[in-house]
């Protein structure tokens, strides 16, 4: 095995990759963290990333994550999160775990009630979800989107800190920018403004701005 590590820029990341790793190990590995371990861990197939996140990171992932909670919320769109759960999968020898999670086709929501209200907590028994969140303001060591489109997770957004991206799957040939969600009546240009250029020190106040812009702006787009 070999073993790369990158230091990140602006949030603090640090990202350890160490290649040719079977996956046994990284399931090893993976459940052994504790819940609510700053550490997190990715392995696509070839190669085992282990990533600490930093404060930045952290506020860039709460905030993405109230974005589509409240845009949801104020638009009756129907969704349930589940946060950062750990997606192994072992059929497919792949796994992460996403920044923020989401489902929204109806069926999904359905499945994934059902396992919470049997207090099910093996990842087995849930479909994998609708939308990922993923923010990486250091460069992955390993083959994230190759991750997610084993997964087959429909729709992921990146934020890099400064840039944010999304991205549709397309089953033949991988993920492209499609510059809008599926799921939600907005542009990327228009999540970034509300997550960069709008003042979000005060929250409660960031969700009030962020849900009448939603009833002025987004109400009588379609999806």
């Amino acid at each position: 095995m070999s073993v790369m590590t990158e230091a990140g820029g602006i949030a603090g990341e640090t990202r350890i990759a160490i290649k040719g790793v079977q996956w046994k190990v990284y399931e090893t590995w993976v459940d052994l963290l504790p819940e609510g371990s700053p550490v997190r861990m990715a392995y696509d197939g070839r190669s085992l990333e282990i990533m600490v996140k930093g404060p930045v990171h952290e506020n860039f992932r709460d905030v993405l994550g109230r974005f589509v909670r409240e845009v949801a919320d104020e638009l009756a769109i129907p969704l349930k999160g589940l946060g950062e759960t750990t997606w192994k999968r072992p059929e497919v020898e792949r796994g992460l775990e996403a920044d923020q999670c989401y489902f929204f086709t109806a069926e999904k929501i359905v499945a994934v009630n059902d396992a919470l209200a049997r207090r099910i907590n093996d990842v087995a028994a849930y479909p994998n979800p609708d939308l990922a969140i993923e923010v990486d303001i250091s460069p992955s060591q390993v083959d994230r989107p190759g991750i997610y489109a084993a997964l087959a997770v429909p729709e992921v957004w990146r934020f890099d800190g400064e840039t944010l991206s999304i991205e549709q799957l397309d089953p033949a040939a991988g993920y492209f920018d499609s510059g809008a969600s599926r799921w939600l009546p907005v542009r990327a240009e228009e999540v970034a403004r509300w997550l960069l250029r709008e003042d979000t020190r005060d929250e409660r106040a960031w969700a009030e701005r962020l849900r009448a812009w939603s009833r002025e702006e987004l109400a009588g787009r379609g999806r």
